[in-house]
C-alpha cells in the first residue's frame, strides 16, 4: 500500500497529488476533511527540541481535532505550497489548501481520482480509495503499538468501538504470525 505514495513527477499536478496522498496517509483524515482544508489549518510550532507541524481537521458534525503531520507529508505539502499552489491559484484570496487546475477547491471526486491513479501507477490491482489510506494509517499505528485510545482521537471517532474495527486486521496478523511461528500452533 505504501507504494502508492511514491508519486513521481515535478509538474504542478504531480506535486499537488503527492501532497494530497501524503497528507491523507500521514493524518488518517477523511477525504472531506482534506478537501475542506484551508491554508490557515496547517500550523508549525517550535518547541525546545524541534518543529511540530499539525493540521486542524473538521470532522463529522463539525467536530475539530488537531493531528500531527509526519515529516514526509510536511515536505510534500511545503513543496506544493512553494512550487505548485501559487501557479494553480487564480485569485490571491483563495483560502483552500488544495486547488484544481482551474484555481478552485479540489473536489471529493478529484481526490478519489488522485488516489486511484496513484494506486494504478503503483501497480496495485485492488481498488484503493482515500478511505484505504485512512484504514492503513490506523492499522499501521496499531501494528506499531499505538494505544487504541490515541488512534481513536487521531481518527476523530467519538467511540472506541468504531476504532476497534481496525484492530480486527491486527488480530488476524497476530493469528497468522502465531500459526506460522509457534511449534504447537498446528
Amino acid at each position: 500500500m505504501l507504494r502508492i505514495i511514491n508519486i513521481s513527477g515535478t509538474d504542478l499536478v504531480s506535486v499537488r497529488d503527492r501532497a494530497v496522498v501524503e497528507l491523507l496517509y500521514s493524518t488518517g483524515a477523511r477525504v472531506s476533511e482534506i478537501i475542506n482544508l484551508n491554508l490557515h489549518d496547517i500550523e508549525t510550532i517550535a518547541n525546545a527540541e524541534n518543529l511540530i507541524t499539525t493540521v486542524k481537521l473538521k470532522g463529522k458534525g463539525g467536530k475539530e481535532r488537531v493531528v500531527p503531520i509526519g515529516s514526509f507529508a510536511v515536505t510534500a505539502v511545503n513543496d506544493y505550497l512553494a512550487r505548485a499552489r501559487p501557479k494553480l491559484s487564480k485569485v490571491s484570496t483563495q483560502k483552500a489548501l488544495f486547488l484544481n487546475q482551474r484555481g478552485g477547491r479540489l473536489t471529493r471526486q478529484s481526490a478519489w481520482n488522485i488516489v486511484a491513479k496513484a494506486a494504478q501507477r503503483a501497480g496495485l490491482k485492488d481498488q484503493v480509495t482515500p478511505h484505504s489510506l485512512r484504514h492503513s494509517f490506523a492499522t499501521h499505528l496499531l501494528d506499531g503499538g499505538a494505544d487504541i485510545r490515541v488512534v481513536q482521537e487521531l481518527l476523530g471517532h467519538s467511540s472506541v468501538t468504531t476504532t476497534q474495527i481496525y484492530t480486527l486486521i491486527t488480530i488476524d496478523r497476530l493469528r497468522e504470525s502465531y500459526s506460522s511461528a509457534h511449534p504447537r500452533s498446528k
